[in-house]
């Protein structure tokens, strides 16, 4: 039966075109990502990769290991800590240079933007790799690199939240002779502080993960312990400390939850402006990280020393003037064509992946596995998925994909929880088959909020490709982990220089794209 060319979809040509270029896009960053699916079904792989796997039954028990895991885990927990406060305490006043708000003619601030691109666009794992030079081996480099890093990230998102609320009240009280300070205190910190405490807790729990991957450079805690079992070819050990931060993880899930949870519950005791609940978890917080820095034995004194200052001085002097010959360059732009392909290439597989692990018919039975994937950091991925196809940039894909899939799964569901149902339910009253009413109905509805999820984790993603070359899984971060290892600062400097514009390279095109599909 012929179809009738009324009733074809008005779209299609669009969309062909629009899947046709897709294509074109896509192709040479599966072949600079050097994508080999073969590779995972190689008998020579799989045995490789069976062997590994099978080291790691059963997990190792034994007292001794254990206390070195439970140290392992405070210490991580307290780099996470400290390194928080620390970001906080660069957020604070850099948020109040770089925003608009409480300003009677709104005007930024460009120099201080410009210094939270850079504290953000270096990965902290690069941070880290530089401080392990200077203060060596220990946790001091770790809560520094979270310090700088998300000090950047926190200020960039304060600043947008005061911009996004009501700036009325701030006026009123700049009329009345009130300094710009005490307008943002009065005046926009009361409307946004549910949410400004939220994203804060939100990016404590983040730095629990990262301060894990900081292990893998020498700043301590359960990623160096993790290290060292994996270059024993301890899978014993691997896999008990593997278990330990998967729980890790869960357990700051939840409590990253039950705190947001807590600081949106208005207070039972009108008494107090603040409420007795919120009272004692400041307290609690203050003396966590107290607690944080007396466990990893260092201050602030000795972060901030002047010898430190020096030292410091002193070793990122050594990367500059950074090596910009010819020979160079188009070595670190292979790099950055390698890594943008690992970037896109792995958002890809992974939004595939969590669209699928997201369907509500299949959501109960995968929650676990969404929550697993995304446990395990993307450089265990990595060691694992160089076992499974070799090293070089398709491991690294494989590993962004199989940690951003468990990311990306829990906020699809999200989406499609929150899509209106009415067009689904339509289509199914007359008489389509549920998947096309998924299709047609509920996909249609929350494909905007998909789309704007998806391209926020590709800017993760991006720094995170710059790094996984640390283990062997190519582009600009096996560059850096090479140049550093033999000591040619002019050439790492060069492509941390190219990590940066990528990540800000990355940042506009995302923004580009989400505001192009409103």
């Amino acid at each position: 039966m012929l179809l009738n060319p009324a009733n074809r979809d008005p779209a299609a040509r669009g969309r062909l075109i629009g899947a046709l270029a897709t294509l074109v896009i896509l192709w040479p960053l599966f072949q600079a990502a050097e994508v080999k699916p073969g590779a995972l079904f190689d008998s020579g792989n799989l045995k490789v990769i069976g062997n590994f796997l099978a080291a790691f039954l059963p997990p190792e028990t034994g007292a001794e290991f254990l206390g070195y895991l439970a140290k392992a885990t405070l210490e991580t927990l307290a780099i996470a800590t400290a390194g928080m406060a620390l970001a906080f305490l660069i957020a604070v006043p850099m948020a109040y240079l770089a925003t608009g708000a409480g300003r009677e003619k709104p005007t930024l601030n460009p120099i201080t933007r410009s210094l939270l691109t850079i504290l953000r666009g270096i990965p902290e794992l690069v941070w880290a790799l530089v401080f392990v030079r200077v203060f060596g081996l220990g946790p001091a480099a770790g809560v520094l690199a979270l310090g700088l890093t998300y000090g950047g990230m926190l200020a960039k998102v304060y600043a947008e939240i005061l911009e996004s609320v009501d700036a009325a009240p701030a006026r009123a009280l700049r009329h009345s002779g009130a300094s710009r300070l005490l307008a943002i205190l009065y005046g926009l910190i009361p409307q946004a502080s549910k949410e400004l405490a939220s994203y804060t807790v939100y990016r404590w729990e983040c730095a629990i993960r990262a301060s894990v991957v900081m292990g893998f450079v020498g700043a301590g805690g359960l990623g160096q312990l993790m290290d060292q079992a994996m270059k024993m070819l301890n899978g014993g050990e691997a896999a008990t400390i593997l278990l330990t931060f998967m729980g890790l993880v869960f357990s700051a899930d939840g409590l990253s939850g039950w705190l947001r949870r807590a600081l949106d519950t208005p207070p039972a005791n009108h008494a107090s402006p603040f409420g007795w609940r919120s009272i004692g978890l400041l307290v609690t917080l203050f003396a966590s990280i107290v607690a944080s820095f007396q466990l990893l034995d260092i201050g602030f004194g000795e972060l901030f020393s002047a010898e430190a200052a020096h030292s410091i001085g002193e070793f990122i002097a050594g990367f500059f003037p950074p090596d910009l010959s010819a020979e160079w360059l188009a070595k670190v732009a292979k790099g950055i064509w390698e890594t943008l392909a690992i970037s896109v290439v792995g958002t890809l597989l992974a939004a595939i992946a969590g669209l699928l692990l997201a369907l509500p018919k299949w959501r109960a039975p995968f929650s676990f596995i969404l929550n697993s994937l995304r446990s395990v950091p993307e450089l265990v991925w990595a060691t694992i998925t160089a076992l499974a196809v070799g090293l070089g940039p398709f491991a690294g894909a494989l590993a962004l994909a199989l940690h951003t899939a468990g990311v990306l799964g829990r906020l699809y569901a999200e989406a499609l929880d929150n899509a209106p149902p009415t067009p689904g339910k339509a289509l199914r009253l007359a008489g389509a088959p549920g998947g096309f009413a998924f299709l047609y109905g509920t996909l249609p509805g929350a494909a905007p909020q998909l789309i704007a999820y998806t391209l926020y984790r590709w800017e993760m993603n991006i720094r995170m490709a710059a790094i996984l070359g640390f283990v062997g899984a190519g582009g600009l971060g096996q560059l850096l982990y090479f140049e550093l290892s033999l000591f040619h600062h002019a050439q790492a400097s060069t492509v941390i220089m190219a990590m940066l514009l990528l990540s800000i390279a990355v940042d506009q095109a995302s923004a580009w794209l989400r505001q192009r599909m409103r």
